[in-house]
């Protein structure tokens, strides 16, 4: 599998305003204060501005130059779950796949269907080690 976009790796706080752009998509200052609310996290409206203008200045959003300004998330969902998953290999398993995938796979009840995904999955991954010998 190809990266098509480089991961990011977001902090806990900014994992949950980036969920919140996924959600709703883009969003003035005063709909993400709202839409942030309903996701059960009220915080004073500046610290959203701050948050928010955080998160731009770091690419992971964008901000319109209409007013009210219309932030809109850049980052993906994929990418930020690479980056994520990435972390937590590295930190419990020391950047090795199988430990992972076998606590994974016996740990869990899979369907038919994920199985076969799996297999999927494991086909390409040896053609593509079969290509780098």
């Amino acid at each position: 599998m190809t990266k098509s976009k480089k991961a990011v790796h977001l902090s806990p706080g900014e994992m949950e305003l980036m969920s919140m752009f996924w959600d709703k998509g883009p969003l003035t200052l005063a709909e993400a204060h709202q839409a942030f609310r309903e996701f059960g996290k009220p915080i004073a409206y500046p610290t959203m501005q701050t948050r928010l203008n955080r998160l731009a200045a770091k690419g992971l959003v964008t901000k319109s130059d209409q007013r009210p300004a219309l932030y809109q998330a850049v980052a993906t969902q994929h990418q930020a779950t690479e980056g994520y998953l990435g972390q937590v290999l590295e930190k419990l398993t020391s950047g090795k796949v199988v430990p992972l995938m076998k606590h994974l796979i016996t740990e869990r009840s899979l369907t038919n269907d994920e199985v076969q995904e799996l297999k999927k999955l494991l086909d390409v991954a040896e053609q593509n080690s079969r290509k780098g010998n």
